[in-house]
């Protein structure tokens, strides 16, 4: 019997979001030579986290690409504050959540989540929404590689709809700011939250979109650069750099604050973080340095497209 994708269900989505982590470990597994440590915790009502991390490759300093499934009666407060109509529904969120730090630094950093959530109350209509997007944080800045991210970005949801390109990248470098830097976190890309206003089929098809064009936007880029020279001066900016990814993913990341106040599991939810990161106090790069060509070039909202 064909399924009604008209209906939103968490079901079609969790299996396309299992599917979607094998894709992309397959993926990464053979760029870089390694294999992930993969492992599956049961959750309440049927959830289920399947985290998988990869570290010390040739190519991959560390990797995370989780599944999570996960389902309560009640939302927590990261998730209320923001939507006080939904305090006491049920609800169940299903997501992929990935990072890969490369050891060369002239490879960027990386970053996609794609989730669906639904909420349920007795004797009232659903709420239900995908959200979801990717990113790219470069430590040395390249032109061709930042068209490549971005048109792969555009093709994704210009398949489903030409008007959501401009919105998502807009919503991209708005939401990645780090404020009490007043910067950037990297050059921007997707980011989307709370959407269903194509009705269910069409946000669906929306979401297989965007996670399916991950690897087809950042796998070029990581081969490109993963056999680029470099020293310890690079080696040295590559991880007072990755100290702004942390800085905004324990500050303003909505999906960390959602793992931690929903009683997700630590190492899962900080898997994320760069196995190396070093603060420097009051750094500034030389002038007309390439190191002070990533701020003053590349970490400049833009149209790259």
């Amino acid at each position: 019997m064909t399924q009604d994708l008209s209906v939103p269900a968490v079901g079609p989505v969790r299996a396309q979001l299992l599917a979607l982590q094998d894709s992309i470990c397959a993926a990464l597994e053979a760029v870089d030579g390694g294999a992930f440590h993969r492992e599956e915790f049961p959750g309440e009502r049927g959830g289920l986290a399947r985290p998988r991390v990869l570290t010390g490759g040739e190519v991959i300093e560390k990797a995370a690409v989780h599944f999570s499934h996960t389902c309560g009666a009640s939302l927590p407060p990261a998730a209320t504050a923001r939507k006080p109509e939904l305090a006491g529904r049920s609800f169940e969120a299903v997501s992929v959540s990935l990072i890969v730090h490369p050891r060369n630094p002239m490879a960027p950093t990386s970053h996609a989540n794609v989730r669906f959530f639904l909420a349920e109350k007795p004797g009232a209509e659903s709420v239900w929404w995908f959200g979801g997007g990717f990113d790219l944080t470069p430590f040395y800045g390249y032109e061709e590689d930042c068209v490549h991210w971005h048109r792969a970005a555009k093709a994704a949801t210009d398949s489903v709809d030409p008007d959501l390109y401009p919105r998502f990248k807009k919503n991209c470098d708005e939401y990645f700011w780090l404020k009490h830097r007043g910067e950037p976190r990297g050059v921007g890309g997707l980011f989307y939250d709370d959407f269903s206003e194509l009705g269910f089929e069409r946000s669906f098809a929306l979401h297989r979109a965007v996670g399916e064009a991950f690897t087809g936007a950042y796998l070029p880029i990581l081969e490109r650069r993963q056999g680029e020279a470099y020293g310890q001066r690079e080696r040295d900016f590559q991880l007072y750099r990755r100290g702004r990814y942390v800085e905004f993913n324990l500050v303003y990341d909505r999906g960390t604050l959602f793992g931690l106040q929903s009683g997700g599991r630590i190492e899962s939810i900080l898997a994320s973080m760069p196995p190396l990161v070093a603060w420097e106090y009051d750094f500034r790069p030389e002038p007309d340095s390439r190191e002070a060509e990533l701020t003053e070039r590349y970490l400049t909202p833009r149209n790259w497209v």
